[in-house]
């Protein structure tokens, strides 16, 4: 285990955070959305998704596979679960959106939420595992955030967000990080068990919420073909980044 000092744990995961507000800055160069642009928004966060669930499912494979699995299902339940209970409170209000638009926000900024927990996980146990191995997986998790946050600017910014607000709220998904990243380096033993059922609880949740809302509003604004072209070129996108960009 390498000594590192708690400041500069709590530091790294802060600035993974920070980076996922990045990822809405582009919207500050769109002035008016579409409908098709907004379809293909929908889309193109589905990918996103669908990459960023792939990347999690094979993380926590590689760890344990029962474990990870066990995750996903319970991801699965969670969501399905939430979405039932926000559905019987009626029109609820966030990120200046109302009704249905507010729903599908939540739920997306409750995953990503969830997901940063096993990230800020992640960074707690890197610091105390081999030397430098905090720094590159620091990295890899903040530049991996960029593209998550586009994808939740994806769905509050053509709804009408400001985009101000979206990149807040983008950084609020990802606090976890530098709140749990502490107690997983100083409980680095307890806590590594938890990871594989934290990245399979977010993977499973983010399946459900693409399938179930944003795939479906994309095919509202778009024809399906277009719609499916978005899903696979975001995918192929986070993909190829991960697998180039952040590739050991």
């Amino acid at each position: 285990m390498t000594e590192t000092a708690l400041w500069i744990v709590v530091a790294a995961a802060f600035f993974t955070a920070v980076m996922t507000g990045v990822g809405a800055l582009p919207f500050l160069f769109v002035r008016k959305v579409s409908d098709r642009t907004m379809g293909w928004s929908n889309a193109a966060a589905a990918g996103l998704m669908l990459a960023a669930s792939h990347s999690l499912i094979a993380e926590g494979v590689s760890i344990d596979v029962v474990l990870t699995l066990g995750g996903v299902l319970a991801g699965l339940v969670a969501i399905v679960l939430a979405d039932r209970w926000l559905s019987s409170r009626g029109d609820v209000e966030v990120a200046q959106l109302v009704g249905a638009n507010a729903t599908k926000a939540l739920l997306i900024l409750g995953i990503m939420t969830a997901h940063s927990f096993a990230e800020g996980i992640g960074v707690g146990v890197a610091f105390a595992g081999t030397e430098g191995l905090g720094t590159y997986i620091t990295l890899a998790i903040a530049f991996h955030n960029v593209p998550e946050g586009l994808a939740i600017a994806l769905v509050l910014v053509p709804r009408g967000t400001p985009v101000w607000k979206a990149a807040l709220w983008a950084i609020f998904t990802s606090l976890p990080q530098p709140l749990m990243a502490a107690p997983a380096y100083i409980f680095v033993e307890t806590f590594r068990p938890f990871l594989p059922v934290g990245l399979g609880l977010a993977a499973g949740a983010m399946i459900w919420m693409l399938f179930s809302e944003l795939f479906p509003d994309a095919l509202e604004k778009v024809d399906s073909g277009s719609a499916a072209t978005a899903v696979t070129v975001a995918f192929a996108v986070m993909m190829a980044f991960q697998m180039l960009v952040l590739a050991h």
